[in-house]
């Protein structure tokens, strides 16, 4: 009869640590069951909300069920960055992100840490930033701006946000160029894009993607851009190297990430149909339109990106010593 009873006991045990795993393959097999949510942590109008949107629509169709944009901004984009973070990990709230994720925690009050809260899934794009001026300025190229912000100072240059890579970028450049201008920081690049194209603030550094239109207008004019040799994208551009700033180096990427704890079946699926949106000739010369490079790739080699480039921000705030105004 005890031996009876340990048999049954044995069997009850076995089960109880196999049902975790039946349970996960199970809800791995069903998802999505309802639509995903996709929080963009800038505002509409810009480039990482362009990229959200783009590839949404192609990852709708493969996973048979709606992807909802919706935009949570403020705070440099921490506030949709935490939003997500602190989200169930079911893979049915997703993060879209530039690497804000890796800039802001150098200089902003983060709750959490974005390393440990959030798993990276894919990297959608890279494109360069550039120093954009209004063609009423009459600047053709880096030289004779840091020569007219020399002789009149006081002007201000818009970003997308405090923290942003943008803002990064700007304060690298000011100091390096030995000049002074105000950061006029916005929650967004859409909403910084109206005030330049309109000349209330005539200079900024910004993702290319909602400038493109203006540039090809000849309403703004491109100064330089940002990444180490010209992007296929901007061929006509000179980097801030060719101009004389070695080193001044700083790519934008954009990418996908999922709450920690989300299971890698889940994470996997993500990673593949965003993926597959990337090969879409109509999506690929969407995003090549907008001044970016699709890039693609395993969650691995995204999370080892966003690693060094936390670091790297890491240090160009203490080098910079970039505050919060």
């Amino acid at each position: 009869m005890k031996r009876i009873r340990r048999r049954r006991f044995l069997t009850l045990a076995g089960a109880a640590v196999a049902a975790p795993a039946i349970s996960s393959l199970g809800w791995s097999q069903s998802y999505p069951n309802r639509p995903v949510r996709v929080i963009v942590m800038l505002a509409a109008g810009g480039g990482t909300d362009y990229l959200a949107r783009l590839t949404g629509d192609f990852v709708s169709r493969a996973l048979g069920q709606q992807v909802v944009v919706e935009n949570r901004t403020g705070a440099g984009g921490t506030i949709g960055i935490e939003t997500v973070s602190k989200s169930a990990p079911d893979g049915y709230t997703v993060l879209f992100s530039n690497d804000n994720i890796a800039s802001a925690p150098q200089i902003l009050k983060v709750n959490g840490d974005y390393q440990k809260d959030l798993i990276p899934v894919i990297q959608i794009a890279r494109q360069p930033l550039v120093w954009a001026v209004h063609q009423s300025l009459n600047l053709n190229t880096l030289a004779e701006f840091i020569n007219e912000m020399k002789q009149r100072p006081g002007k201000g240059y818009a970003t997308s946000g405090v923290g942003s890579n943008q803002h990064f970028l700007g304060e690298w450049f000011l100091k390096s160029a030995g000049i002074k201008l105000d950061h006029v920081p916005y929650r967004g690049a859409g909403q910084a894009v109206n005030d330049l194209i309109a000349a209330h603030v005539p200079i900024a550094t910004l993702g290319p993607t909602s400038l493109m239109p203006h540039y090809h207008a000849k309403t703004l004019r491109f100064l330089a851009q940002s990444s180490e040799t010209r992007s296929s994208t901007l061929p006509e551009i000179p980097t801030f190297q060719e101009s004389g700033f070695k080193g001044l180096v700083l790519d934008q990427w954009f990418g996908v990430f999922v709450p920690a704890g989300t299971p890698p079946e889940i994470v996997a699926r993500l990673n593949a149909e965003f993926g597959k949106a990337l090969e879409v000739a109509s999506i690929r010369e969407g995003m090549l339109k907008a001044a970016n490079e699709p890039v693609g790739g395993s969650p691995e080699q995204f999370a080892r990106l966003v690693r060094e480039d936390s670091a790297k921000y890491a240090r160009l705030s203490k080098e910079l010593g970039i505050k919060v105004n």
